[in-house]
């Protein structure tokens, strides 16, 4: 069954590129363009386009998915599997950094903050393979963010809708206009934040590989036959390259995005207004 989950971890990459292959046109020279979009729903309120992005998200979920079975799959006490040491360090890591940004109230968002960081992570990693960036799409990341805005205002409502409405005249009454806009650009400026900084990552890593294919025509053509066709820098020069702008920045993207989550839903979570209030409840029904 391991085996068989790993495998079934690994499909949904092999598909996302035969996809790719199948159904994409083929572009020449520097092409830098929006996600492809394979059909269209007809809906009442209007169409639904369905996108190479959304499509490549979901791909990412189902791998994720196998793979956490692979995981977790045959858990044991005793004798324990490297796979479960790899599972439980997971769980370690991502319970410590709820715990210490978050605190213990909000322990039950380690599954989560873990999903977040390992969707977006894998959705960048995606232009390793060739394929469009789920994260490079506005649409994906700014569903994300409106759902953590959505989070952050259903805790910040916890102690009640005057204190959460009392909240906008603080420090003053008269920042209650900058409070509210402050509040609603939360969403923007997480998806913006995010998009930009990947979609930029994946321009200057193809405008680097175009780069340097031409300079190997400029220096190599004196070279006699095919070999002077040859674009000899961008053997490995690229990668290295890439090693930046797609992985290390990817994956810092995903943590800056899963920190932002974790402080702004604590940061507006008021705990003393919150215990007050229960506290009352629970007087009023003693009584």
């Amino acid at each position: 069954m391991s085996i068989l989950f790993l495998i079934l971890s690994i499909l949904p990459i092999i598909a996302g590129v035969a996809i790719k292959v199948l159904f994409i046109p083929a572009s020449e020279g520097i092409s830098v363009t929006g996600a492809h979009i394979f059909f269209t729903i007809d809906l009442p309120m209007g169409g639904l386009p369905i996108t190479e992005a959304q499509v490549n998200s979901w791909l990412v979920v189902i791998s994720l998915f196998f793979f956490c079975l692979f995981l977790t799959h045959g858990l044991k006490t005793k004798n324990i599997s490297k796979r479960q040491v790899v599972a439980e360090w997971i769980v370690e890591k991502v319970e410590g950094l709820v715990r210490s940004n978050m605190g213990e109230f909000f322990m039950g968002f380690a599954p989560f903050i873990c999903a977040i960081l390992g969707l977006s992570a894998f959705s960048s990693l995606q232009s390793l393979f060739g394929l469009y960036a789920a994260t490079s799409d506005i649409n994906v990341i700014a569903g994300w963010s409106v759902m953590v805005f959505f989070l952050i205002t259903y805790y910040k409502l916890k102690a009640g809708p005057l204190v959460y409405f009392k909240g906008f005249a603080e420090p003053v009454a008269f920042f209650a206009p900058i409070n509210v806009v402050s509040e609603f650009a939360t969403p923007f400026s997480m998806t913006f934040r995010h998009y930009g900084n990947v979609l930029s990552g994946s321009i200057i890593s193809v405008l680097i590989a175009t780069g340097l294919g031409g300079l190997s025509k400029i220096v190599f053509q004196w070279l006699p036959g095919k070999i002077g066709e040859l674009e000899l820098f961008r053997i490995g020069l690229p990668a290295v390259f890439s090693i930046y702008f797609d992985i290390f920045s990817g994956c810092l993207q995903a943590f800056i995005f899963a920190m932002l989550t974790m402080l702004y839903v604590s940061g507006g979570f008021p705990e003393e207004e919150y215990y007050k209030r229960k506290a009352r409840k629970m007087a009023k029904q003693s009584n």
